[in-house]
């Protein structure tokens, strides 16, 4: 495969670009767990999620 006069700058931007790619994987992925300890402390502390039924109500009756 020949790139031409441009070959560095070619390699550059798909090194570039992977490396953008690859700084995201891991941002996302340290995000995660950092969201997934705090929501683990905040369980720990008593703070539940709404989507999570409390207990069940008697029917006809709601919040």
């Amino acid at each position: 495969m020949d790139l031409g006069n441009h070959a560095g700058f070619i390699l550059a931007s798909y090194g570039l670009a992977l490396a953008v790619v690859a700084a995201l994987v891991v941002w996302v992925i340290a995000d995660g767990r950092a969201q997934r300890r705090r929501l683990a402390d905040l369980e720990a502390r008593g703070v539940h999620r709404r989507s999570q039924p409390h207990a069940a109500q008697p029917a006809g009756e709601s919040r």
